[in-house]
């Protein structure tokens, strides 16, 4: 096949060397990466062929930059990594596609619509088929304590997230029932615990309300379906556990059987209009958010989700060749995400 030369933003991620490994590793043809990041010392720059260090995600620089590799490395597709960079990069899709460069993302209004917890909610409220829980949007302090009663606050947690948000910022439960001492001393200092009057504490003479939605606390097995879609179209997922976790990053996990959760995220994808690598997470069975761009797989050297996503942006697989994949998932395999290194000397980055 024909050889490939891509760029592969936030090459510093925390999955970005196993997704550069498995890209490499594809079995059909040789793809050589070009990594960007922020970060002059991303992991990405030692893995990939070429790094580019850019601006900020969300800036017009950060266009301009992407624009002027794109063309100056001749490359065939770019694909991102990062929440921070899927909505500028989706609003600017054009211009790459105008240098023949595909850019495989969702559209702007479907990455607002599942990058926002209070949106997502509202859009799929109405469809029996996704599990949610209670929530509600807040306005000010009052209001925030008032619905949090309404929740069963307190003789139940109840938790708030900021309506956008990136991993676990902003997210915290609050539980009266914790003493604060036994937070000090028995909780590690990134807990996510609060009482309701440290949360009054804070935002009593704040004049302007964070816009938090406001939801029961749900408890249980997490779960992610990995899914592969087009324009609203669920072609692949795999669902895996997250039976461990660390920074927000799942670190030990399984591919299940359950086709219960792909069903709801074909659902989920439909009424949103999601396209290309999404991922969809649940506790207790119940939706909690959705990463619109690529997450952690299960990666099998037969079934690499993100190649088969660049695959279908090029026009080389079709979306019933993508639905045959499902027939491959090894239900069962396990991942384990370990620490490494790399190490050089001054002078050696260039």
């Amino acid at each position: 096949m024909k050889k490939l030369k891509i760029i592969l933003t936030a090459c510093g991620c925390p999955g970005a060397s196993t997704l550069i490994k498995y890209l490499k590793n594809n079995g059909e043809r040789e793809i050589e990466i070009i990594g960007t990041d922020m970060d002059e010392q991303a992991i990405g720059r030692f893995l990939c062929d070429k790094f580019y260090k850019v601006s900020e995600g969300t800036s017009d620089q950060f266009i301009e930059e992407l624009l002027a590799i794109a063309e100056k490395e001749k490359v065939d597709l770019l694909f991102t990594e990062s929440s921070n960079e899927v909505l500028n990069l989706a609003k600017n899709r054009e211009k790459f596609e105008q240098i023949g460069v595909p850019v495989p993302v969702s559209s702007p209004e479907a990455i607002k619509t599942g990058s926002n917890k209070f949106l997502m909610y509202e859009k799929l409220k109405n469809n029996p088929k996704v599990k949610m829980p209670a929530y509600f949007d807040t306005n000010n302090l009052e209001d925030f304590v008032q619905k949090a009663k309404k929740l069963g606050y307190p003789e139940k947690p109840v938790c708030f997230k900021p309506h956008e948000g990136k991993g676990s910022r902003g997210f915290r439960i609050i539980d009266d029932s914790i003493s604060r001492k036994d937070l000090l001393m028995n909780y590690k200092p990134s807990s996510r615990y609060m009482s309701m009057d440290e949360y009054i504490e804070i935002f009593k003479e704040e004049r302007e309300f964070p816009k938090f939605l406001l939801m029961e606390y749900i408890e249980g097995d997490e779960v992610t379906a990995d899914t592969l879609c087009f324009e609203g179209k669920e072609l692949l997922t795999t669902v895996k556990s997250v039976e461990q976790a660390r920074w927000g990053v799942i670190v030990k996990g399984e591919l299940l059987d359950a086709p219960e959760i792909i069903e709801e995220a074909r659902e989920i994808v439909k009424d949103i209009g999601l396209s290309y690598n999404v991922n969809i997470q649940f506790v207790g069975g119940k939706l909690i958010e959705i990463n619109t761009r690529v997450s952690t797989f299960i990666y099998q050297d037969d079934l690499i989700p993100p190649y088969l996503s660049i695959k279908h942006a090029l026009g080389e697989i079709t979306e019933e060749e993508v639905r045959e994949y499902s027939k491959k998932v090894v239900h069962g395999r396990r991942m384990l995400r370990y620490m490494d290194q790399v190490f050089w000397n001054p002078g050696e980055l260039k």
